[in-house]
């Protein structure tokens, strides 16, 4: 049996969004004055921000993203076991003992930390001595312009694949530390730990990266430094003995402000998915992927005086009638949501009262005629009205990538267009003032 609350994943929509930002990069005057455009690497961790990682990575791959990037291992073997094909980088740090599965799957891990090189130097040196090369090259995991973006379809484990051309080595991106103070290689220090990994020669580093602290703060200083400090470290790079094919920086905002940090390539998160990221706006052609729906099961009348829920809020003084909607905080919903956010009923905003529980949900239907198994929108639109994750987000506080990434698991993803998800193009959703 189907829960009523259901999320629908409109995956033309993420389709049409990395064609969006394609062309967006097309049409900037620095690239019409270079060879080709900036390439996407394709942000699918935590589960394709809640949208579904092997659906949403397939779709991207067959809407020509040059690469995923996901979390960790785990999440890499997850897309490899749905089919997808292309090179899949891995974000986060490395443990020890799941080393094996970069190489069983083809996938292109992150060296941040001199422990993680050695770890990943060892690992290498003993499959390659297990495993010989095979004579084919296929699955090599250098992302680079125009590489080839592989084949979709189920396949077994790669084994091998990534050895590199010039020596038995494995390809890796380098991540540079310039400020965010998180993973990586301190951009101040790097004379004394990249040496090493330079004399590997069971390492490649195919290219070399960083990340922004406050690529979404357009007034804070920290971005043009660290775009600084990067810059330094790619003329440094060299006289360490690692010359890189490719580069890249900006997320989703850091794309948006300043072409400079576009560099080999981008990597989108939040717009793939059809959300801005707050406070930053586009003129790109976005469609949010993801509505929430879900159908009222029961409705009450209350009296003057009372309260709903646990804790009895939402004291009224006047008679009201109340609907249940069976979503909570199990499934992503948040308990600052009562009293500050909507759902929509019948093509009308309603309040959320009481307080968000752990499987259901209050809403005031005061005034209009509601009956069990009226469809409620809590994410998404509804005849003219909508409601977005940025406003959802902006009313309690938080950042629409944590609402998208709390979408729960028992909640069923149902993937296709839908009306609702089609017309899901709001001034909220794209950063614009309503009119």
């Amino acid at each position: 049996m189907i829960r009523q609350t259901v999320a629908h994943v409109d995956l033309a929509a993420i389709e049409d969004n990395l064609r969006a930002i394609s062309a967006f990069l097309s049409a900037s005057p620095s690239s019409r004055g270079s060879a080709s455009a900036p390439g996407v690497i394709a942000v699918v961790k935590a589960n394709a921000y809640g949208h579904g990682a092997s659906e949403v990575g397939l779709a991207l791959e067959r809407a020509g993203a040059a690469m995923l990037a996901c979390a960790d291992i785990e999440e890499g073997i997850a897309l490899r076991r749905a089919g997808v094909g292309i090179p899949v980088l891995v974000f986060g740090a490395l443990g020890i003992s799941d080393l094996d599965g970069v190489f069983e799957y083809d996938l292109t891990p992150t060296i941040s930390t001199p422990a993680a090189a050695a770890n990943l130097a060892s690992a290498a040196d003993r499959w390659f001595q297990t495993r010989p090369r095979p004579g084919s090259d296929r699955g090599q995991t250098g992302v680079r312009p125009g590489s080839d973006r592989g084949q979709t379809g189920v396949r077994p484990p790669v084994q091998g694949t990534q050895i590199s051309e010039r020596r038995r080595a494995l390809r890796c991106h380098l991540k540079i530390d310039t400020g965010m103070n998180r993973l990586g290689f301190r951009h101040d220090n790097l004379a004394r730990t990249l040496p090493a990994i330079a004399r590997s020669e069971h390492l490649a580093i195919d290219a070399v990266y960083t990340h922004f602290a406050t690529a979404d703060e357009p007034e804070h200083p920290a971005f043009n430094e660290q775009r600084d400090r990067f810059e330094s470290v790619l003329a440094q790079l060299p006289s360490l003995g690692i010359e890189p094919r490719s580069r890249h920086a900006a997320n989703s905002a850091a794309l948006l402000r300043d072409e400079r940090v576009w560099y080999d390539f981008v990597r989108p998160g939040l717009l793939l998915y059809g959300i801005v990221p707050p406070p930053l706006a586009v003129t790109m052609p976005l469609r949010p992927a993801l509505s929430l729906h879900s159908r009222i099961v029961h409705v009450k009348g209350t009296r003057p005086g009372e309260g709903t829920g646990y804790g009895l809020h939402s004291v009224s003084d006047t008679p009201r009638t109340l609907a249940v909607v069976p979503a909570g905080y199990a499934d992503g919903l948040d308990r600052r949501m009562a009293g500050r956010a909507f759902m929509l009923v019948r093509g009308k905003r309603v309040p959320i009262v009481g307080s968000v529980c752990m499987d259901m949900t209050m809403i005031d239907v005061t005034g209009l005629e509601v009956h069990p198994g009226d469809e409620v929108v809590i994410v998404g639109a509804q005849g003219t009205a909508e409601i977005g994750m940025r406003e959802i987000a902006a009313s309690i506080g938080t950042i629409p990538y944590e609402l998208l990434c709390r979408v729960g698991t028992r909640i069923e993803r149902q993937y296709g267009s839908r009306e609702a998800s089609e017309s899901l193009t709001g001034d909220r959703e794209n950063g614009r003032p309503g009119e």
